[in-house]
């Protein structure tokens, strides 16, 4: 396997920049020279512009920052970005293509660990799960009674779906099958045989869907389109009691809002998994009992996160072997 020094040989050299799974380290070593991050520290700025020079390729992650000033630096080797993960906004893609470098990700394969993962938010936000763990462990627990950590059932109640791609649809799946009825906005509708197996109602506007449901979940990318889509304003329109849900992008919500909206009591619980300014937690948040918070796992299963690199490892394949990349987005 492939260590920080690596004999390079005749083969492409591959930076990698965080550790991943076993077999997809093996895997990578057997075909190029890779170079391994064994430390799985965040790599800092230096490191990246050294392994611009160094490789002929980068296997980034979100907790790299590959902007226009990286891309240019000077005597630049890399000539592509095998992304790990299908979120690309830490990566300026006009300053990749304007330097000729090619970007892709890892598409498809997160759908079912990520949506099972919104169920498990939605399913531990409803019933109180954390807080009534919490409550156990500290000795809290006398017992039952019939008004103990009352929460709320889901049967019949509608999911709201900020966005409508694969995850979102997988989690709506899961979610009628619970009994919830199906809400979403999207900027284009889904097909019509989606709509009716899962007798989903599509919403016109981004505030009409806040009205609709009594749990909302969050499926839509980041950057600079959906920065803080979810405002004060979206939490205003909610329902009183809602739930809201977010396995997307940290900086989507306006985290100062959803915390005030927790305190003043108009919703009644959060589910989260992705943070504004991670791996930081916005500190109202980390106090409030009613919210469940998880440390970005969306993905967070050994098929998914083996999936992943082996996908980024398909497109290193295709790229070296002068085919046409599967998974290219610039």
């Amino acid at each position: 396997m492939g260590s920080d020094t690596s004999d390079t040989g005749m083969q492409p050299v591959v930076r990698v920049t965080r550790r991943l799974p076993e077999t997809v380290e093996a895997a990578l070593s057997s075909r190029y020279a890779a170079t391994l991050n064994l430390s799985d520290m965040p790599l800092g700025r230096q490191s990246l512009e050294r392994a611009m020079v160094e490789a002929d390729a980068l296997v980034p992650t979100i907790t790299d920052r590959i902007d226009a000033e990286l891309l240019a630096t000077p005597g630049r080797r890399v000539r592509i970005l095998a992304n790990y993960g299908a979120g690309v906004e830490h990566i300026d893609l006009d300053a990749a293509r304007a330097a000729g470098v090619i970007v892709t990700n890892t598409p498809g394969v997160l759908t079912e660990a990520t949506a099972e993962l919104a169920i498990l938010l939605i399913l531990a936000a409803s019933r109180r799960a954390m807080e009534g763990d919490r409550q156990l462990r500290a000795g809290e627990w006398r017992g039952w009674h019939p008004t103990h950590m009352v929460g709320q059932g889901l049967s019949g109640r509608v999911l709201g779906l900020v966005g409508f791609g694969r995850i979102a649809q997988e989690t709506a799946r899961k979610a009628h099958a619970l009994g919830m009825r199906i809400a979403y906005y999207n900027r284009s509708a889904a097909a019509p045989e989606v709509e009716q197996a899962l007798e989903a109602v599509r919403m016109p506007i981004l505030p009409a869907l806040a009205e609709a449901a009594d749990v909302v979940s969050l499926h839509v990318p980041g950057g600079a389109e959906t920065y803080r889509m979810i405002d004060a304003a979206f939490f205003a329109a909610m329902r009183p009691g809602g739930i809201f849900i977010n396995t997307a992008r940290g900086p989507v919500v306006d985290e100062a809002a959803l915390a005030e909206a927790l305190t003043s009591g108009k919703l009644f619980a959060a589910g989260l998994d992705v943070y504004a300014d991670e791996p930081t937690v916005h500190p109202a948040l980390l106090r409030h009992p009613h919210t469940v918070l998880l440390p970005h796992l969306g993905s967070a299963t050994i098929e998914e996160r083996t999936a992943m690199g082996m996908q980024a490892l398909a497109n290193l394949d295709a790229f070296f072997g002068g085919r046409e990349l599967p998974d290219r987005v610039a």
